[in-house]
């Protein structure tokens, strides 16, 4: 695979597949980390380069987001959670703006596949190598972003955001044949979901060094 990524996919499509890993594993942690008496040990993926692709990071990533909604609900249902806003401010310490301008991608006349063309010729590759049980938790994992969706807004308490996910239903999976377009809309989820952090994020670091009579002025104007 990072054979592959590094010499025929182009600069743009290999930065949305580093961003989604990075991406991915920093909305987990937003959530393990903002669920009250929820303890989810995660498997941080933040490749830095195409060496880190080799340990089957595509398949880990999937693994993780399938083993994470399993394991968080198994606790939910022991300890008797009901996931809402936390009482103690929000955890977003885990949420980062990198935006990978410190990664040279490969630029080379070889280098042509867009995003869904480099999906679709390697997903045939993707599942051969694995088991049959590995791959379809892998491809089923892409169902998930409404339920990781819903996870966030119980958590910031902002249902709305939820009109956003296009990928649904994680109960009835689709075929494989789609797999560049349901990838896709992932990706979007993701980065859209994270992006909505990222401006959590900032917005309450601006609040922390505005001064009370400047709110007040604010609020008045």
């Amino acid at each position: 695979m990072a054979w592959g990524l590094r010499r025929f996919v182009s600069p743009d499509a290999n930065l949305l597949i580093f961003r989604h890993f990075h991406v991915g594993t920093e909305i987990l942690q937003f959530i393990a980390g903002n669920i009250e008496g929820v303890s989810i040990k995660g498997n941080p993926l933040k490749p830095k380069d195409f060496e880190a692709v080799k340990d089957d990071l595509f398949l880990m990533h999937d693994l993780n987001l399938y083993n994470f909604v399993i394991n968080l609900n198994k606790q939910l249902k022991e300890k008797g959670i009901t996931i809402a806003p936390p009482k103690k401010p929000l955890n977003l310490e885990m949420i980062t703006e990198d935006q990978f301008d410190h990664i040279e991608f490969p630029d080379k006349w070889t280098n042509i596949l867009d995003l869904r063309s480099a999906i679709e010729l390697f997903t045939p590759f993707y599942q051969l190598f694995l088991t049959s049980n590995d791959f379809v938790r892998a491809s089923n994992s892409l169902q998930l972003d409404e339920t990781i969706a819903i996870y966030t807004s119980q958590i910031l308490g902002t249902p709305g955001h939820l009109g956003l996910v296009n990928n649904k239903h994680p109960m009835v999976p689709v075929t494989t044949y789609s797999a560049a377009y349901r990838l896709v809309l992932h990706g979007l989820a993701a980065e859209t979901l994270h992006e909505i952090l990222v401006n959590v994020k900032l917005k309450r670091n601006l609040d922390s060094v505005i001064s009370p009579k400047e709110k007040d002025l604010e609020s008045q104007g």
